[in-house]
Parts: structure tokens; sequence; C-alpha cells
């Protein structure tokens, strides 16, 4: 049975999960969709085509689901998609996609902190997190596991590889490569992403291959196409290599560097 504060607003259509919260204050609107035990706290906005798996919990003064920034946006129907167990905290806002038809996605375990922005049509992948003050521009990608500091700037387009590591304060105008650490203004890539590497779990010889590739692509002066060349050629045909060189060949924008 759901819980729902009289001071709450629950639009007629709205579908709320078996142990749904609807704290004081929020607004839900009559296109959402919350799924089991999903929980807003108080003065939260959930409105749009905006679908919350179970087990979410949204803070005070969150928005999600509304309208995108986008001045492209021409009343289209558009749409929002959040995980399950993902935490969204205080004054997060997550905006709908801006193309008829067009999603913006965010996986399941995802924890996004105070004040991150989502914009329109990004893609989030599971067991993100976003600190404190992140933004995030409109068609982003963000792979699993990644980790974007506090009030750090991902360019619009841009995307962010698993396992990558983003620090604090930095402008990233270019692709973060998967498992990489990032840091600085302009931003630049010092080593791997050594310890979140270890505590995911990636085999030795997973990371002693990551930390030659970085050697590669970052510190013997060899264009990235060459890098990618000798990475295939004398690394071990392991999986994380197989994404690193894929993805940084499928880059459009260029690799941080």
């Amino acid at each position: 049975m759901s819980l729902i504060h009289p001071t709450a607003i629950v639009a007629a259509g709205a579908e709320l999960g078996p142990d749904v919260e609807v704290g004081p204050y929020c607004t839900v609107g009559g296109r959402v969709r919350l799924g089991a035990g999903t929980r807003l706290i108080s003065h939260a906005v959930v409105d749009g085509d905006t679908e919350l798996g179970p087990g979410c919990t949204v803070f005070p003064f969150a928005s999600v689901g509304l309208q995108t920034q986008d001045l492209k946006f021409k009343g289209a129907l558009s749409c929002t998609r959040i995980g399950g167990a993902t935490t969204i905290r205080e004054c997060v806002t997550i905006h709908a996609a801006t193309s008829e038809g067009g999603v913006t996605r965010i996986g399941d375990h995802g924890h996004i902190m105070a004040y991150a922005h989502v914009a329109h049509d990004c893609r989030i992948g599971n067991h993100v997190i976003l600190s404190n003050g992140a933004q995030v521009a409109g068609h982003c990608v963000v792979e699993d596991r990644a980790i974007v500091s506090a009030m750090t700037g991902i360019h619009q387009f841009g995307r962010v590889g698993t396992l990558s590591f983003v620090g604090a304060y930095c402008k990233v105008t270019q692709d973060v490569p998967p498992y990489m650490l990032v840091d600085g203004t302009p931003a630049r890539v010092p080593s791997i992403n050594a310890v979140g590497l270890k505590r995911a779990g990636l085999s030795d010889d997973a990371q002693r291959a990551l930390k030659q590739a970085h050697r590669l692509l970052y510190r013997q002066e060899l264009s990235t196409s060459d890098a990618l060349k000798e990475i295939e050629s004398t690394l071990p045909p392991l999986e994380e290599l197989r994404h690193l060189v894929t993805f940084v060949r499928e880059s459009e924008r260029g690799i941080v560097k």
C-alpha cells in the first residue's frame, strides 16, 4: 500500500507501485510511474513521461523528468527512464529528452548527489556516481561504474568510459577513456584509475595491461592511432583492452590527452 502525505499532489493517471511513499509537498504528474518501494521524501517534483524503478529515493527539491532546457524543443513527446535503487539527492535536476520519442536514461544503482544536473538525451549507466554539482550536458554518455566528481562539467555529446574517475572541478571537453583517471583544468590523464579498478575486482593481469596501455596512449609520444595498434599487437587480448580500444576508435570528439 502506498503512503501519500495529505499535502502532496498526485495527479490522476500516475501509477504508484506497492509501498511507494510520497512525502510532504511533493508533486507527481499524471504520466509518472513509480516503482515499488520508491520514496519521495518531501518537496520533490516528478513530472512528464517519467518512470522510476523500484527502490529509488528522491530527496527534497529535486526535479525529475521536466521539460528539457534545449531551445530546440518544440513540444515533442519525450521521456525520462531511471532504473531501480537510484538515489537522487537534494536539488538535482534531470530533464526529459528533446526530440519526439527521445529518452533521457539513467541505469540502476545510481548515486546522484546534491545540485547535480543530467541534461536532455543523456545515457547514464549502472552504478554511476555524479558528485555534488556535477554538470552533464545534453546527449552525453556515462558508462557503468564511472565517477564524476564535484563541480565538474561534461561537454555536450561527451562520453565518459566505464570505471573511469573524473576529478573535481574539471572542464571535460573530450571523451574520457574507460579505466582512466582524469584531473585538472584543462583536463589530463595522469594514470589509470588504480584505486577504482582494484575496488571493482579487476584481475591483476587486467590492471597491469591497462597500465601498459596508458603508457602507450599517454607517455610514448605516439599518435592515438599508432598507440591503439601497439596495444592490439603487443598486449594480451583482454576484454578490458578491447573495450578501451573500441571506445577510443569510436570517439568523434577525440579523447582527453
